[in-house]
């Protein structure tokens, strides 16, 4: 629950929609789905694979996994500092989101003009609001990992997972009762290939990595605690069809509403903080409680997520620095609350222009980075580690068992499939090759 936890984020109910939205729909769905069967769930394998053998922190796991000759591996596992990096701006944006929970109390912005001035207001102006929130972010999920794994991961992830899916599908059921229902569903599953391109499959591979956790040492640190005999390959397959299938009710909702009331799917970013609140406001009062709820469920999926990308650091100052898990909290949360104050400002009118490097804002530098640089690598490192360093015979006795047959196949996509689609992607992202 835990790792399903960490993999449904806002990548599934926020990003996975304005994405497909941009991408024409079902032509980017199918392609994402086998980006997830052939990149996402082949290395989610792998990384399971290292933290259920390692038992550690995640340096630690590739210190004690890598044979003697090949000691410089372990710098790999410091990839456990990518989900840091990641919460500089995610913290921001689930602060936005406890903003709008409240906000959103007083009334629904009545057409897409008020809206936008709503969200612009926010983010470029309510500096002190901003950093309340996020503030509040900070302390909500430093408490939680505070607590640890037994008393506040897995209580947190006990209770708000089954709420975020209860929300999720019963916003689904009443779309289904919508005559724009039918048209999400086209919308999802009929592709449209002419708007299908290049960077569509970029965008899907990156995507999948995201919204799945990987490369940043989440669930490599949370797979040290799985007991000897747990499947790891059914503990993958559960992981990944409760995230995909999120991401896809996530979709057929929102689009639903979207196409009820004659708006466009292809919204970006501000699908969630713009296009929703006044689409739900045209169902009064019950629209209001939609509102409510779904911005609830949008906290819920990024808290759950921002426990994990915080507890691989934390792990690693326990283990390496002998810290108290209190001390290794407010190491690791300061940290990244801090450098999200500068990714906060370099958003506003009134000090964009101080925290921003050659014109782009911290912001989105911090964004890219974790998307163009560390993930992607951290899944390369995680691939070439299973697939060519460690023993043949390790990961085969183990995993062989479990998948029959299926492991040729696991074991081809590992070596050749994901590190190509991984690397092609990073390079495509910094413009040294278009294809």
């Amino acid at each position: 629950m835990a790792s399903a936890g960490s993999a449904v984020g806002l990548g599934n109910i926020w990003k996975f929609p304005y994405i497909t939205g941009e991408y024409g729909g079902g032509a980017f769905v199918l392609v994402y789905l086998l980006t997830v069967a052939f990149v996402g769930f082949t290395v989610l394998i792998a990384e399971i694979f290292i933290g259920s053998h390692g038992k550690n922190d995640a340096v630690s796991a590739f210190e004690t996994l890598a044979p003697t000759n090949k000691t410089s591996w372990k710098y790999a596992g410091f990839m456990a500092f990518n989900g840091l990096v990641i919460m500089t701006f995610y913290s921001v944006v689930i602060g936005w989101i406890l903003y709008y929970i409240f906000a959103l109390l007083d009334g629904l912005p009545t057409n897409v003009a008020q809206a936008e001035a709503i969200f612009g207001e926010l983010v470029s102006q309510k500096v002190a609001t901003q950093i309340f929130w996020h503030t509040v972010a900070t302390a909500i999920v430093m408490y939680v990992v505070h607590r640890g794994i037994k008393g506040g991961i897995e209580k947190v992830n006990i209770y708000l997972m089954p709420a975020l899916v209860t929300i999720l599908i019963s916003m689904l059921i009443y779309s289904m009762q919508l005559d724009g229902f039918s048209k999400s569903f086209n919308f999802m599953f009929a592709p449209d290939w002419a708007k299908l391109d290049s960077e569509a499959f970029i965008k899907s591979v990156g995507h999948a990595f995201f919204t799945l956790s990987l490369g940043m040492g989440a669930l490599l640190t949370y797979s040290a605690s799985l007991p000897k005999n747990a499947s790891l390959t059914k503990t993958a397959f559960i992981v990944t069809l409760m995230d995909t299938g999120i991401a896809i009710i996530a979709g057929l909702m929102i689009f639903a509403f979207l196409f009820e009331f004659g708006e466009a799917p292809a919204k970006g970013p501000g699908l969630v903080f713009v296009s929703l609140p006044v689409i739900f406001a045209q169902l009064g009062l019950l629209g209001s409680f939609f509102a409510l709820i779904f911005f609830l469920a949008l906290a819920f999926a990024g808290l759950t997520s921002a426990v994990s990308l915080v507890e691989p650091a934390v792990q690693y100052f326990i283990s390496r620095f002998n810290m108290n898990r209190l001390s290794a909290t407010l190491v690791s949360g300061t940290g990244y609350y801090l450098v999200g104050l500068l990714a906060l400002l370099s958003y506003t009118q009134s000090y964009g222009e101080i925290f921003s490097i050659a014109g782009e804002p911290i912001f989105d530098i911090l964004e890219h980075t974790t998307d163009a640089i560390l993930l992607p690598l951290g899944g390369i490192l995680m691939a070439i580690f299973v697939g060519y360093v460690l023993p043949k015979d390790m990961v085969y006795s183990h995993l062989h068992k479990e998948m029959g047959k299926m492991y040729w196949l696991w074991r081809a996509s590992l070596r050749y499939v994901a590190p190509l689609a991984l690397i092609f992607m990073m390079l495509n992202l910094f413009g040294i090759i278009k294809f």
